[in-house]
């Protein structure tokens, strides 16, 4: 069984991020503009977005679904199966704060893109339901391009990666995933979820600058090597099936 859709409420406080504005990589530099309408580009998002209709109630559809929540109790438990243990606030709390801390820093690395471009999210265009049609109003007013959820998943994965990495391919295959998960619910375009990567990698590296982001690190790393792992309480296998359709 998939994990439940997300079903609202309320959302913890976002936490605060290792960088401020002024250390984060530049968004504006490191990715180019969107596709311009009628180029090879943009062909290649609708075709793409087209496909991602076709998922539409399918496992991969529902697995998208529960992928779409972010900055809630359960948001780092998405990558539990890639790391072969559950990753929550109650199993792993120092790498729980510490991927949440770190999650602010990646979803603000898309921040000044975003508003440059204010792109139109693909329901919008195709006017075609999107999986969380109840966040579509906050989302028509939040630019599609590049994608945080995928600068947000990407980077997880990239921070898990550090601390275990044996599992370093599942994590960062599973994190790519996540930011598809955006493109599979309607929300954005292929090339968000792409660019997304490209700013989270970016802000990634620029972490490790960051002494607060070292310390959280290490003391993570301690923790998931001293506390024995507790299994992920998804259904990894059903996971994995979804993740196969494309």
């Amino acid at each position: 069984m998939l994990p439940p859709a997300p079903t609202g409420g309320a959302r913890p406080e976002r936490p605060l991020p290792y960088l401020s504005a002024a250390e984060l990589p530049d968004g504006l530099v490191l990715i180019p503009p969107p596709p311009a309408p009628g180029s090879a580009a943009e062909a290649r998002d609708r075709e793409a977005q087209s496909r991602a209709l076709t998922l539409r109630g399918s496992p991969r559809w529902a697995l998208a679904t529960s992928d779409a929540e972010l900055f809630t109790p359960g948001d780092t438990a998405a990558l539990a199966c890639a790391a072969g243990r559950q990753i929550d606030g109650t199993a792993t709390p120092l790498t729980y704060r510490l991927l949440r801390r770190a999650g602010s820093d990646f979803s603000n690395s898309t921040v000044s893109t975003k508003n440059r471009y204010n792109r139109a999210r693909p329901f919008m265009v195709n006017h075609q339901p999107s999986c969380t049609p109840s966040a579509e109003e906050v989302l028509r007013h939040n630019g599609s391009y590049p994608s945080g959820h995928s600068a947000m998943g990407y980077g997880w994965s990239m921070v898990l990666s550090e601390l275990i990495p044996q599992r370093t391919t599942a994590l960062v295959a599973r994190g790519r995933a996540f930011g598809d998960s955006r493109r599979i619910c309607n929300v954005h375009w292929l090339s968000d979820t792409e660019e997304g990567r490209v700013t989270a990698t970016a802000t990634f590296a620029r972490l490790q600058a960051s002494p607060a982001f070292a310390a959280d690190l290490a003391a993570a790393r301690n923790e998931l090597a001293s506390v024995p792992p507790i299994a992920p309480k998804r259904d990894c296998a059903a996971e994995a099936a979804a993740l196969a359709l494309q």
